[in-house]
């Protein structure tokens, strides 16, 4: 055996011992480079075989190394091995499986799996071509042996894994061998496995349980692709049954049921199969939930009747469709004898159990949800007779009838959805954690129901919500929070479960409105909002702001509402959970309700007063609430004040008071920043005063235009904001931050002074494009752009004097060099460059061509090549795009017989090879929907070199430049014949077709 020196005896000791997890570094290395030789050579490798079949070695982790390099072999190199070598991987896994026959235990787990992972791959390599009979051999040889049936069975897994699993993505190439095997399979030996699972589900039912579940597993798997009438047979199906019965089998045994339950097949059958499964384990006791008390059991065969129930709802949805009425009749029956037992499901204690069945629960009421137009087909059991006997709902053409049962059911699962929306005992709001996300995630699907039951019988619904909401109401103080935070709760789903336009829950249809509005009465007149729960305290803040259009039909209740929320209940709530979260529903209560809150606004302004102050960051107490929270509160102020009654002088003082404490600490702030040494302590005050800054922005929110900031009298307040906050921009510590506050100020006073802002605008620029970074004029360019695309003419002599200064500092930082693998640098010189390109375009497209024009020949040369760099050179079509945008409106303002002197030739030069040299690039992917738009734009920037120069491009083109490409005349000719027609979409769609046939 040429084993590169390698022999059984002489097999690298030391090598092995690095196998050992516990090992030293040294000898794990030794053991990984001894891995690789053995993979690599062309037979060393055997020495592993040797060392299996003959059982060589007693240590776990080289017997797992042996496994591992054999399955490398077949994995990679199996095509590559000699016939011999491939008889003697085959004679390797059956020696080796025999051993396991003789010895008193099993190997461990890990090495049995790794040991099936092996046999499978020699299956999937071999079944169709030397190893047909692979099956036979290992049934035979192993029998009824437990260790031999164990690995049989991991095998069968490993084999699913490997051929049928959808999970595992593979080739076309495999996916027609599994097909192959599939078939070959089907054809030659599933009804050998299935017998052979039958005897070992017999055998092994009593001594070993373990193996037993192992071959329900097999069965489950297995039964997606095979012929179900092998599985789906009463000898079969009996025993399966059976062990429903046997404690350490009912999981399993639950989960190879649902496989089968779940198997596609014809809508007929498929109702047999359910409804006589069904009726053995109603028949065995299964179906009296209430006396079983193993959870984990429980959940498994929730999901079965799931399973059960979901495919009775397919085959009636299949048969109904295919209008065999009587059919889907009978499926319809046997779904709705089944609802009695979802409804204990879905109503026990235990969350998961009743989750597994809310998919079931879910169609059910689809069902019922669609319409009356099977009704007339039903029979007419368990009806009150005539068509007067049904309940009518709100909308006999929306909604569905319903017969008494149906009404019934819809209401049993009204309750059980309400009573499984109640919080327990164990909820931990203050530290929520797993359990508590995972009752989240399960509340999110119980609204799914009750959603559902809205659409099914709204009446109903309302009715029953009324009935729960008001019992509880009534005696609040006395009931549990998790009683009165469902009631509430139920009256907030409401908003979603019978959805009006706008919110208009208050108008319309008097059924519906007088019951949710007395519901609200109720709610906001019952003193509940004083109850001390932070859940039942956050869900009354909620379900009055989701309703706050209720307080325009009855405003009355206003001032108590108010109260509410400023005091000890809300904004001064012990639990800063709730404070954070009133704070933003405070604001929108506000802005829906201020035209009715003008007697209030001053008293409201005193009583926040304190919630307005900037916490100093050397304090020390926590604040009532975070900056964040503020904000709200800031805007709720602006609100308060800008839509106030009062006159334009008293809405000036009061804007005043709320502004002037933040522009006066924040000149404080900022001399001692200026003076602060300790770099921890200039990043809290730099915090502070951004937070200043960011507080009168969110003030400036209550305005729509600058006709709303002169009509209160505002505008000197801001400007006096302006003036105070511009001075942080030339601070020498902390730019960052102050910048990115500054000018998201700025970006606001845009919008409200308007000009009134211009002044300031210069002096802001040039401290902002001192010594600045990528992302500083990454943000700096969007304002500039704003002021540019409002103003134009009003700020052209601006904009000519800081264009190039503006430009150069971009040039400046695209420039710096940076490491080559700080991708967040080079993603900031990215979104840098994609920035510049829109100012450009910015300016270009709104007819300030004077600005760039007016920049001396040099530099604007300069900017143009960079116009015609990032149209070809970068492979980002976001910016080529937006680079030919750009090339296209320059043609049209200077490519004109008196456009800009020098252009035309800059565009014979430069703009018409860059329409060709961008598309022929190998990075421009015309399968990429955003690259076909720059081609569009490519194609239009030639359009408009035609329409500016005429007869003139089309001969240069003809003549001149497409030849030097090697385009041929004819092509020359057709390029140019279609460049000449109206339509824009026939030249994109020539020149897409053009780039391709160019790129072949």
């Amino acid at each position: 055996m040429a084993c590169q020196s390698v022999s059984i005896i002489n097999m690298d000791e030391q090598a092995l011992l690095g196998l050992d997890p516990n090992a030293d570094a040294c000898y794990r290395q030794k053991a990984m480079v001894y891995f690789e030789q053995l993979k690599e050579s062309q037979d060393a490798w055997e020495v592993c075989a040797e060392a299996l079949a003959k059982g060589i070695y007693s240590d776990d982790h080289v017997k797992f190394f042996c496994f591992q390099v054999l399955e490398h072999q077949i994995k990679y190199r199996h095509g590559g091995l000699s016939p011999a070598q491939q008889q003697l991987i085959r004679e390797t896994l059956m020696k080796w499986l025999q051993g396991q026959l003789m010895n008193s235990q099993p190997e461990k787990p890990f090495i049995r799996n790794k040991a099936a992972q092996v046999f499978a791959l020699t299956f999937v390599m071999e079944y169709l071509t030397h190893w047909p009979k692979f099956f036979f051999d290992l049934l035979s040889l192993v029998g009824l042996n437990p260790h031999g049936v164990d690995v049989y069975l991991r095998t069968l897994m490993a084999i699913d894994a490997e051929v049928v699993d959808r999970d595992i993505l593979h080739s076309p190439e495999e996916v027609r061998r599994n097909t192959l095997i599939k078939d070959g399979m089907r054809e030659q030996v599933i009804p050998s496995l299935v017998e052979s699972w039958y005897q070992i589900l017999g055998a092994y039912q009593q001594s070993h349980p373990e193996i037993t579940c192992q071959c329900l597993e097999v069965v489950g798997a297995y039964v997606s692709w095979i012929d179900l009438n092998l599985i789906a047979n009463d000898r079969f199906v009996n025993l399966l049954l059976s062990q429903m019965s046997v404690e350490d089998l009912r999981e399993e045994a639950c989960d190879c049921l649902f496989e089968i339950v779940n198997k596609g097949m014809d809508p007929t059958d498929k109702t047999k199969l359910v409804e006589s499964l069904c009726q053995v384990l109603q028949s065995a006791g299964f179906f009296n939930v209430d006396q079983e008390e193993d959870v984990d059991f429980l959940a498994k065969f929730s999901r079965l009747v799931n399973g059960m129930g979901q495919s009775l709802v397919l085959s009636w949805t299949k048969l109904a469709k295919g209008g065999d009425v009587k059919a889907a009749a009978e499926a319809l029956r046997a779904l709705e004898t089944k609802v009695p037992l979802l409804l204990q499901l879905l109503v026990h204690d235990d969350d998961d159990i009743s989750a597994n069945i809310v998919g079931f629960c879910y169609d059910y009421l689809n069902i019922l949800k669609q319409g009356s137009e099977w009704q007339s087909h039903m029979p007419q059991v368990g009806r009150r007779g005539g068509q007067e006997a049904i309940e009518e709902s709100w909308d006999s053409d929306k909604f569905p009838l319903l017969t008494d049962q149906q009404k019934t059911h819809v209401e049993d699962i009204m309750l059980a959805v309400m009573k499984k929306l109640t919080y327990d005992e164990e909820y931990n709001f203050d530290n929520e954690g797993e359990d508590e996300a995972m009752f989240v995630e399960y509340r999110k699907q119980l609204k799914m129901l009750l959603d559902r039951l809205a659409q099914v019988s709204p009446d109903l619904l309302l009715e029953a919500v009324g009935r729960v909401f008001n019992n509880t109401i009534q005696r609040w103080q006395t009931a549990s929070f998790m009683e009165v935070e469902v009631a509430i709760r139920l009256l907030y789903m409401l908003g979603e479960a019978l959805p009006a336009s706008h919110g208009a829950h208050f108008s319309g249809d008097t059924a519906k409105t007088s019951a949710l509005q007395d519901m609200m009465r109720t709610l906001v007149s019952s003193g509940l909002s004083g109850y001390r729960h932070t859940s039942v305290s956050l869900e009354f803040f909620e379900t009055v702001v989701r309703y706050d259009k209720f307080f325009l039909v009855e405003p009355q209740h206003i001032p108590n509402v108010l109260m509410s929320f400023l005091d000890h209940r809300g904004l001064r709530h012990s639990s800063p959970k709730v404070r954070s979260r009133v704070a933003y529903l405070f604001s929108r209560f506000v802005k829906t309700l201020h035209k009715h809150m003008n007697s209030f606004i001053e008293d409201i302004l005193s009583r926040i007063q304190d919630l307005l102050e900037l916490a100093p960051p050397e304090n020390g107490f926590p604040a009532l609430l975070t900056s964040d929270d503020q904000l709200f509160i800031f805007e709720t102020a602006g609100v308060l004040i800008v839509h106030g009654e009062s006159p334009a002088e008293r809405k000036q003082a009061l804007m005043r008071s709320l502004l002037t404490p933040l522009t006066d600490a924040f000149r404080l702030l900022l001399a001692k920043l200026a003076s602060e040494r300790e770099e921890e302590r200039q990043a809290a005050l730099a915090d502070c005063l951004s937070h200043a800054v960011g507080f009168a922005s969110r003030t400036s929110k209550a305005f729509s235009n600058k006709q709303t900031v002169k009509q209160c009298g505002c505008t000197e307040v801001y400007r006096d904001c302006l003036q105070s906050f511009l001075p942080a921009l030339s601070c020498p510590v902390q730019r960052g931050s102050l910048r990115s506050a500054v000018r998201s100020f700025l970006h606001r006073m845009i919008i409200c002074l308007e000009e009134e802002v211009l002044p300031f605008v210069p002096a802001a620029s040039e401290h902002m494009l001192k010594d600045c970074e990528a992302k500083d004029l990454q943000e700096f360019i969007p304002l500039i752009s704003q002021i540019t695309a409002k103003f134009k003419d009003q700020v052209s002599p601006f904009l000519q004097q800081v264009f190039m200064p503006l430009v150069l500092a971009i040039f400046e930082v695209l420039c710096r060099p940076a490491e080559d693998n700080d991708q967040a640098a080079a993603l900031e010189k990215h979104m840098l460059r994609r920035s510049y390109f829109t100012f450009i375009q910015t300016i270009t497209s709104s007819g300030m061509n004077e600005v760039l024009a007016n920049q001396g020949v040099e530099n604007v040369e300069r900017v143009l090549f960079t116009i015609i760099q990032g149209a070809v050179d970068f492979p980002d079509p976001i910016a080529q795009k937006t680079c030919f945008i750009i090339l296209s409106k320059l043609v049209e303002l200077w490519g004109g017989k008196d456009g800009m002197a020098g252009f035309p030739d800059f565009m014979y030069k430069h703009i018409v090879p860059a329409c060709f040299l961008a598309p022929l690039k190998p990075s421009f992917d015309l399968t990429d929907a955003q690259t076909v738009l720059t081609l569009s734009e490519c194609a239009l920037t030639l359009k408009m070199i035609h329409l500016r120069r005429g007869p003139e491009f089309i001969q240069y083109l003809q003549q001149e430049y497409l030849p030097s490409l090697q385009v041929s005349p004819d092509i020359a000719q057709e390029v140019c014949q279609v460049l000449q027609q109206p339509d824009a979409k026939v030249l994109k769609n020539y020149m897409k077709a053009f780039f391709q046939r160019a790129k072949l």
